[in-house]
């Protein structure tokens, strides 16, 4: 495994309940500020092998990025079970719920 996708995995495996982190802070946090796309394309082929909380995972503005509506349905209410609120709009408020590791 690439040194990339095994700290990407590390910084998502630690987001903790009640929390998200967006794929461009942790392609940052892994060392590719530029590589969101690579954090989308890890947790589609690795999640369930590597046990990832993907749906911990939002867009830059807070928002679920599937598209389909039960993967978008079924993120929501993995979060909402961990105390996240999605506003009306189906957004996170990244202020409160965004996860900075230190």
């Amino acid at each position: 495994m690439e040194p990339f996708t095994l700290r990407a995995i590390t910084i998502i495996k630690a987001i903790p309940e009640g929390h998200v982190m967006t794929y461009g802070q942790i392609a940052g946090l892994a060392g590719s500020p530029r590589g969101a796309r690579q954090i989308v394309r890890i947790l589609h082929s690795m999640s369930a092998s590597q046990g990832l909380p993907w749906h911990r995972v939002v867009n830059a503005r807070g928002e679920i990025a599937i598209k389909d509506f039960e993967g978008k349905d079924t993120q929501a209410f993995l979060l909402r079970q961990e105390g996240v609120h999605l506003g009306l709009e189906g957004r996170i408020d990244l202020e409160e719920y965004q996860y900075w590791p230190e």
